[in-house]
């Protein structure tokens, strides 16, 4: 699809014009302006309704909304009318359109027809202030076209998806963007002593990797680290899970997604901060050879692990994760994403995800960043008081207290022993936020939660 910036609508194409409530013109009972809302006023003109007062991320979803029910009715060339609306609702607009077109087909030999519209049509923009519209555009669609490969990323199933998939992935991304990636083998992460991510390997026939990404820009006074989950299925290990839902575990790769598509879109956008992406990537499979509750294992921290629950796998991949992007990179910031535990799901539902962090500056600007792109977070705490949840008798700490209560911050607590008391240092668990139900997928799918969350609040880091 392109993008055109023009002056005024061409009559000859479909043109949409979005109205709020309160705004909408007069003389049309029928057409309230209600969220969501069409109206044809004619074969030429559709009328979106906005609702009242729509906050940005509303304006993402309602555009993806129109243009997913009707995908494949859409003539090749569309015109929208944002006369009188800012660069950055029409960014947010733009972003909604293609994701609209979002394809799940992934494996379907007779998939569903698209219009051309998505994939050879073009979408002008009737705009104030050509020049900042034009970059607002052009952004939200490399946006767009990022979130769309970390979704199918995310929406692949194990047999597609391997450690060594998300490698190759970030290798291509690096040589296509510009950006450098170097691939810790199984050999390399024995000599490194990555004790944690090779322990939760053991049960699996398919070997771990450590992915570690550097976007370099030219300038830059900040580096931040971001430290990616990497689960690529999980059964739980010996610890294993119940049946009902395993086939839903492809997607406990949710924090390595985010990283890989926050680098890639960070490079696109030539953000001037460095970055640093660390994804541990493993399989939690079971096997005689696997790990079993009571083993205690090593870290590259050094620090030793009792091992309570087989799966609470995720910390312990990030223990290595964490303390190598700290030992290797000395970061300014220091970020880690996982699909972690369903506490978060009982606590937050799936309307934001988990945030934690000793830094109140930290808190403050995610949180900013979660409300102006609507992929919200709640801060949690991370008191001291909860540290004898993992105290161990016979190793520095254990990875699970056991206990039907605050599982979450529990999982936090641990994470924190890996992270050398890194004064911005936050933990955002995305498990009830990286897949789940949407309008735009029969079942369960990923939503590519915290790529714009990220991007957002790295674009305003100076």
């Amino acid at each position: 699809m392109q993008i055109k910036i023009i002056q005024e609508p061409d009559e000859d194409h479909l043109i949409i014009r979005p109205f709020e409530q309160g705004s909408e013109p007069g003389n049309q009972e029928m057409f309230k302006a209600e969220k969501g809302e069409m109206w044809w006023y004619s074969s030429r003109e559709l009328w979106l309704g906005l609702g009242k007062e729509p906050k940005l991320p509303g304006i993402t979803k309602i555009f993806r909304s129109l243009f997913f029910k009707r995908k494949d009715r859409w003539p090749t060339d569309i015109t929208l009318d944002a006369r009188g609306k800012t660069a950055e609702w029409v960014g947010n607009a733009v972003n909604g359109i293609i994701l609209g077109g979002y394809n799940l087909q992934l494996y379907k030999t007779e998939p569903k027809p698209l219009s051309d519209f998505f994939r050879s049509g073009t979408l002008f923009v009737v705009g104030n202030g050509h020049a900042e519209v034009s970059v607002a555009a052009e952004a939200a669609q490399k946006t767009a076209l990022v979130q769309s490969r970390i979704m199918d990323l995310m929406n692949a199933p194990a047999n597609y998806k391997k450690p060594e998939t998300l490698a190759e992935w970030a290798k291509k991304s690096g040589e296509a963007n510009g950006y450098s990636v170097q691939i810790l083998e199984k050999t390399q992460l024995e000599a490194q002593a990555m004790h944690a991510l090779l322990a939760v390997s053991k049960g699996s026939a398919e070997p771990p990797v450590m992915i570690v990404s550097e976007y370099k820009p030219e300038h830059y006074t900040k580096t931040v680290a971001l430290v990616g989950k990497g689960v690529t299925f999980d059964t739980g290990g010996i610890s294993i899970k119940p049946a009902a839902n395993m086939h839903l575990m492809k997607s406990d790769m949710g924090g390595a997604a985010a990283v890989l598509g926050t680098v890639e879109l960070a490079a696109q956008l030539k953000l001037p901060v460095r970055i640093v992406g660390v994804i541990p990537s493993t399989e939690n499979a079971v096997d005689g050879v696997g790990m079993k509750p009571g083993d205690v294992i090593g870290s590259y921290a050094g620090k030793t692990i009792e091992v309570i629950d087989t799966d609470a796998e995720g910390r312990l991949i990030l223990a290595d994760g964490l303390h190598y992007a700290l030992k290797q990179f000395q970061p300014d910031v220091l970020i880690d994403l996982a699909t972690l535990t369903g506490s978060v799901i009982q606590t937050l539902g799936y309307e934001a995800a988990g945030l934690f962090t000793p830094s109140d500056n930290l808190a403050a600007d995610l949180i900013k960043a979660g409300d102006e792109t609507g992929e919200r977070l709640w801060r949690l705490p991370v008191w001291d008081e909860y540290k004898e949840e993992i105290n161990s008798d016979i190793a520095d700490v254990k990875n699970y207290h056991g206990k039907p209560l605050a599982g979450a911050i529990v999982a936090a607590k641990f994470l924190e022993v890996f992270t050398a008391a890194h004064p911005a240092w936050a933990h955002l668990d995305i498990a009830g936020t990286a897949f789940g139900d949407t309008e735009f997928a029969p079942g369960r799918a990923g939503t590519a939660y915290g790529i714009r969350l990220l991007i957002s609040y790295l674009s305003k880091l100076t």
